[in-house]
């Protein structure tokens, strides 16, 4: 894994963040910092997006800061110029994966199938997002995948809660989970930011107990 993957393992759950409003973002990122979770997906979903990340980006060049939902080269490109860490996508599209890594920043598809997984292996890729990760059979399904491709390892996403995140990072081929549970749409746009800060406390807390 690479030293941002091997980071992101040591944070262990990963906040999946919709920003409708780039003014939320350095509120809701010093937040995070401070909440113990210094990272972010900032899905590329909403118009908002892009200046998001910048921002985050300049004002907290320490966090990690992401761009999920990427389904094209052109908000890949977009994302990296505005200092997206590393790239996530829903599912694997080639053309999209190879332009990235060419870009040499840290790319994670998504996969839900053996077909799939061997398809990022082609690539060089031993992390993968298993997505949409509950409907798809959650734990369960990730333990049997993960048993023919020895070195593999997932940041599930999808349905994943403060109830069952413990037994996702008690697996030792996870490198984080990705969550909105503490970072909803609602409370960001309701600027209840001490909320959020409060669970992210807690989902941080939860790391620490399983993981150290």
């Amino acid at each position: 894994m690479t030293d941002m993957m091997l980071q992101l393992k040591k944070i262990g759950i990963i906040p999946v963040v919709v920003l409708n409003d780039a003014k939320d973002a350095l509120p809701l990122a010093e937040r995070l910092v401070k909440g113990g979770l210094p990272c972010a997906e900032v899905t590329f979903r909403t118009e908002a997006a892009e200046e998001s990340i910048r921002q985050i980006a300049k004002a907290f060049p320490g966090m990690i800061v992401g761009a999920g939902t990427v389904l094209n080269i052109e908000q890949a490109d977009r994302a990296i110029d505005a200092g997206a860490k590393f790239i996530v996508s829903p599912g694997l599209n080639p053309k999209v994966t190879e332009y990235v890594l060419k870009k040499g920043v840290p790319m994670t598809p998504g996969v839900c199938t053996p077909t799939e997984i061997e398809a990022a292996m082609e690539f060089g890729l031993d992390v993968v997002k298993f997505f949409p990760a509950e409907p798809s059979g959650g734990l369960k399904m990730i333990k049997a995948l993960a048993a023919p491709y020895v070195g593999l390892q997932f940041m599930p996403t999808g349905g994943i809660n403060a109830e069952i995140v413990r037994d996702y990072l008690k697996y030792d081929r996870i490198v984080a989970c990705g969550g909105s549970w503490m970072v909803s749409g609602s409370l960001v746009k309701e600027g209840k930011f001490d909320e959020i800060e409060q669970m992210v406390r807690e989902a941080a807390a939860i790391v620490k107990e399983i993981r150290g």
